[in-house]
């Protein structure tokens, strides 16, 4: 599939989009007309001053580059900085999905590595699979999986329970902006938190004392309001500077918890260490792959149910 919304097969993306880009491009090389703003896109009139500060003090108000401009199609010249002319449209100003995803990011581009937290099991399938030893396990706070279903789910009813001791999440406010927000291709960095974790304390009918993991303290809330979580080992940590992309962990996992995605560039950095990816950095919004986490989720709960029926009907026997 295609994460990006120009990326899916259509007589616009495929007809009427690419004869678009085509003429905008053709126009923007035609002096003073390639300025109108309908001709630019969101990455263009980024313009920005050709020298900085600590060079503008030291050769002077009087020097000829002081007037000159730069955006990312465009630029002047020293003798007429009044004058823009065009050059090569570069990266990362106008980026590739902007222009032709369906060309440049197919649906089957192995990116990089993200993982549905809330499915991973820790069974190690992705660790034993991966040939340059790139997948480390570590530890994640989550929501179980199999309580994330409202109360009147059918589904609802066959995890954990919240105890006095365990850890509970309450969904933020802008539970559903978040997972709208979130743009898995652009958005070069870990996926927001939905939920506040919390400790909880003591429970006394339907509200729950719980003390908020941010550090802002104790609260009384709701029972209702809150739902299971737990903290367990996970394949978190990954080492992009020795992974090849080949996908093996995506297909060695039993709970299709791996999945490759669509982000190309995001996954450089100046040093090995900004290659060492944590849990958070991985972790994909089950929002993006919501089929695949009910899927999970009538799984387990299908086991559980023939567990139930084994342990009433041995009880009878």
């Amino acid at each position: 599939m295609s994460y990006h919304p120009h990326g899916t097969p259509s007589f616009r993306n495929l007809i009427v989009r690419p004869m678009w880009i085509t003429m905008k491009t053709a126009l923007r090389t035609v002096p003073f007309l390639g300025k109108l703003r309908f001709l630019k896109n969101d990455y263009h009139g980024q313009a920005a001053d050709m020298i900085d500060d600590r060079t503008r003090t030291r050769v002077g108000k009087a020097h000829p580059s002081i007037s000159q401009r730069f955006a990312a199609d465009r630029e002047t010249s020293q003798l007429m900085p009044f004058v823009e002319r065009p050059v090569t449209v570069m990266y990362p100003y106008e980026r590739l999905e902007d222009l032709e995803p369906w060309l440049f990011v197919p649906g089957n581009y192995n990116g990089r590595i993200g993982i549905i937290w809330e499915t991973c099991t820790a069974c190690k399938a992705c660790v034993r699979a991966c040939p340059n030893d790139c997948l480390h396990m570590t530890s994640e706070t989550r929501v179980n999986v199999l309580d994330t279903a409202d109360s009147g789910h059918e589904l609802h009813g066959y995890g954990s329970e919240i105890e006095a001791g365990g850890l509970a999440a309450k969904p933020k406010e802008e539970f559903n902006q978040i997972a709208e927000g979130f743009d898995l291709v652009n958005d070069h960095g870990a996926a927001p938190q939905q939920y506040d974790f919390a400790e909880v304390i003591d429970i006394t009918g339907d509200i729950a004392t719980v003390r908020w993991s941010d550090g802002s303290g104790n609260e009384d809330v709701e029972l209702k309001s809150l739902k299971p979580a737990e903290q367990d080992i996970v394949s978190g940590r990954i080492d992009l500077g020795r992974c090849m992309f080949c996908g093996l962990c995506m297909e060695a996992c039993p709970y299709e918890s791996f999945f490759m995605t669509n982000e190309y560039d995001g996954m450089s950095g100046f040093t090995r260490d900004d290659l060492r990816m944590d849990a958070d950095r991985t972790r994909i919004l089950p929002v993006v792959h919501q089929e695949r986490v009910d899927m999970e989720l009538a799984k387990r709960v299908e086991k559980e149910k023939e567990k139930r029926a084994k342990k009433v009907a041995g009880a009878e026997a």
